[in-house]
């Protein structure tokens, strides 16, 4: 079985959603959901996610040995979701050795440039079509 993580922070929204969906297609994948608080953390695992984790080093941890990590492209900015993201988190999962499928979301200074003005639900709905293709 591939290990998927996935990585939000705040409220944990984009995760959950994530995380929901993940479980209704792919019932006995497990799921690890890495927050960068505690607020996204407990939201993910309400969502269905099999473990969790808050903060830098659970996700320098999973970043190792995870075969996919999911989140917003924040992950891989330091200093982004408004400073939930440490240099040293955006370092390891963009050195990561794990596929990595990162929404782009445009918010906190950063914009995607050619990606289109797409909902979230449709931004989930591709990133549930890649995952597929993955296992």
């Amino acid at each position: 079985m591939k290990k998927i993580t996935v990585i939000d922070g705040q409220g944990g929204k984009m995760g959950k959603s994530i995380i929901e969906q993940l479980k209704k297609q792919f019932p006995q994948q497990e799921i690890l959901a890495i927050g960068t608080n505690n607020t996204a953390t407990a939201a993910m695992l309400k969502a269905g996610a099999d473990f969790g984790a808050t903060g830098e080093n659970p996700v320098i941890v999973a970043a190792r040995d995870s075969d996919l990590i999911i989140g917003p492209i924040g992950i891989v900015i330091a200093d982004s979701l408004y400073g939930e993201v440490t240099p040293a988190m955006a370092v390891a999962v963009g050195q990561s050795r794990a596929r990595q499928l990162l929404m782009p979301v445009n918010r906190c200074n950063h914009q995607v440039v050619g990606c289109g003005n797409i909902s979230l639900n449709e931004i989930i709905s591709l990133v549930i079509e890649e995952v597929r293709k993955f296992l």
